[in-house]
């Protein structure tokens, strides 16, 4: 995969791990509740989950763009579309959101459980890659190639949710980003609206 792909894919798998959403309130409920090691933790498990997710999805987008070329191209749309209704939700969300989750008392194994669960529990994760991996992913990709997509989709998604749970561990970060969050909102929405419009145009070259 040349250097410019990757870093097309690596911008959208970012853009997608910092949308708001229920992971981030986990993250933060565990975090806020239990301090740095549990926010970790939920983090970590929550990233395995996403790239179980992306495993399937990466499968099964290079079986379904050659057997079925139309159906993969309605799939594609609907992730598309709900690209687009994350985006709307964003910028309708204004100071509220997952920034205002509350506390709870956690451990690390509860917060690890939770963390997957969370992942796991949620469909809309295949949608999201669906729209994200199909600019990425043809028939012909490598064994290689494909394992450098979900590993890229890991990472990022363990990366941002540790960066947010070793941030908030230190106590004026919270506060300067509720301050923020109808801004961190926007911008999020206008993103993923860009992006639910790339996806419909076509592949990233």
């Amino acid at each position: 995969m040349p250097l410019s792909l990757w870093l097309s894919l690596a911008a959208v798998c970012a853009m997608g791990a910092m949308s708001p959403g229920p992971s981030l309130a986990l993250v933060l409920r565990h975090t806020l509740g239990g301090g740095r090691l549990p926010g970790v933790a939920a983090a970590l498990a929550h990233a395995l989950g996403v790239g179980f997710y992306a495993l399937l999805t990466v499968w099964g987008l290079g079986a379904l763009i050659v057997r079925f070329p139309m159906l993969f191209q309605a799939i594609t749309w609907g992730g598309a579309a709900y690209l687009a209704w994350l985006g709307v939700k964003a910028l309708r969300a204004g100071r509220g959101g997952a920034l205002h989750a509350s506390a709870m008392a956690t451990s690390r194994r509860q917060a690890a459980r939770e963390g997957m669960l969370v992942a796991l529990g949620n469909p809309k994760l295949i949608l999201f890659f669906i729209a994200l991996l199909s600019q990425f992913v043809t028939p012909e990709m490598s064994l290689v190639a494909k394992a450098l997509v979900v590993l890229t989709a890991m990472v990022i998604d363990g990366g941002w949710y540790v960066l947010v749970a070793v941030g908030l561990s230190h106590s004026r970060v919270l506060p300067w980003l509720q301050a923020r969050a109808h801004w961190l909102n926007r911008i999020t929405g206008v993103l993923l609206l860009a992006l639910a419009l790339r996806v419909v145009v076509g592949p990233i070259a």
